[in-house]
C-alpha cells in the first residue's frame, strides 16, 4: 500500500532547514538532481543517466507503509532557500541499526548543509537506532569529514558498486553508536 504522505516519520528540525518526509511533488525536482552526474557518481544506487521512472521508484518506495527506508528532503522553503536541498535516509538493519544515506544539490557543496542535516538526523535519532553505519567512496574525502564531524568512527575499507560508474569503488566504512 501507498500513501501521499508518512505521517510515522517525523519532521526535524535543523537551523537552516527542516527534514521532511519525501512527497509525490518531490518528483520532479528530486529528480532533476539525481539526474545530475555529479551526484550519481557519488552514490551507489543513482544511475546516470537517470532512467525514465526511477525518481517515481525512490518515491513510491518512501511512500510504501511497509518501506524498509525512511527518506527525508532537505527543504530550505522556510528560510527562502530552494524546497529541495538535497536527501538524507536511514535504511533499517537488524538489531537496531540503520545505513545511512545523503546527498545535496551540487551548487550547495562545501555549504555545511549535509553535516547540518546529518547532525539533524542524529540528534533526533528517529528509528531510536543503537548505532548507525555509513559509507563514502574514498575519493570523496568531503563527505568522509560529514560523518566524522557527526561523531562517526572509522571502521575499515571496503568496495560497493556504483550504478553511475559502473564499476566497484573503495569505501571507507563508518558507525556512530548512539547514546
Amino acid at each position: 500500500m501507498i500513501i501521499d504522505q508518512i505521517t510515522d516519520q517525523p519532521l526535524i528540525q535543523a537551523t537552516r532547514f527542516v527534514l521532511r518526509p519525501l512527497r509525490r511533488s518531490d518528483a520532479g525536482a528530486v529528480g532533476l538532481h539525481m539526474g545530475d552526474e555529479r551526484v550519481a557518481r557519488a552514490t551507489t544506487n543513482i544511475a546516470h543517466p537517470l532512467p525514465p521512472g526511477a525518481t517515481e521508484a525512490l518515491v513510491a518506495r518512501a511512500l510504501a507503509v511497509d518501506r524498509k527506508k525512511d527518506v527525508w528532503v532537505i527543504d530550505g522553503s522556510q528560510e527562502d532557500q530552494r524546497e529541495v536541498l538535497g536527501v538524507v535516509s536511514l535504511n533499517r538493519l537488524d538489531r537496531d541499526q540503520s545505513q545511512l544515506a545523503y546527498w545535496v544539490v551540487p551548487g550547495l557543496w562545501n555549504s555545511g548543509i549535509a553535516s547540518e542535516a546529518v547532525n539533524a538526523l542524529i540528534k533526533a535519532n528517529p528509528q531510536n537506532n543503537h548505532e548507525v553505519f555509513a559509507e563514502v567512496f574514498q575519493d570523496n574525502a568531503a563527505s568522509a569529514r560529514v560523518l566524522t564531524n557527526a561523531g562517526f568512527q572509522y571502521l575499515g575499507d571496503a568496495e560497493s558498486h556504483s550504478v553511475a560508474r559502473g564499476a566497484n569503488v573503495p569505501t571507507w566504512t563508518y558507525i556512530r553508536k548512539m547514546g
